[in-house]
């Protein structure tokens, strides 16, 4: 009985069952954690600190299409605060500094990671974009869904 239904394994991160090539997930990422096209590695992705480039001066890759939203800037929200907080304690369990001194570190440390994070982030966003042709990477163009009526 069981082994008379047919199942298909279930794969995660690839494109078997559209047909499409699968990308390379971790080296698309790194690329765009590097600030680098995800498709080649070798044109800039960001035109400014944060503002993608719309293609790729290198392959022609398109980018603008990409839909990073808040998703960066949340990954950077949680990285950050636990290695501040993390810091915070140990520092607070292991020292007695003033209330001045605490405000003294750790609010520049805070904003200087969330500064320095933030594009590496971003790039690797977009780059997992690119790799699972999500938002317009797949050649479809992206439609909104209207809400179901009752």
């Amino acid at each position: 009985m069981p082994g008379d239904l047919k199942t298909n394994q279930q794969v995660f991160g690839g494109e078997h069952h559209s047909g499409r090539v699968a990308r390379p997930l971790w080296t698309a990422m790194k690329r765009g954690a590097l600030g680098r096209c995800p498709h080649c590695g070798q044109g800039k992705l960001f035109r400014a600190f944060v503002k993608t480039a719309d293609k790729c001066d290198r392959c022609g890759e398109e980018l603008h299409h990409h839909r990073a939203d808040d998703l960066p800037a949340y990954l950077v929200v949680v990285i950050v605060g636990h290695i501040v907080l993390g810091a915070f304690m140990g520092i607070e369990a292991t020292s007695t500094l003033s209330t001045w001194q605490h405000i003294a570190i750790w609010v520049p440390l805070t904003i200087l990671l969330a500064v320095v994070l933030l594009q590496p982030i971003k790039g690797a966003v977009i780059g997992l974009q690119w790799a699972l042709y999500m938002h317009g990477f797949g050649g479809e163009e992206d439609l909104i869904e209207s809400h179901p009526e009752a």
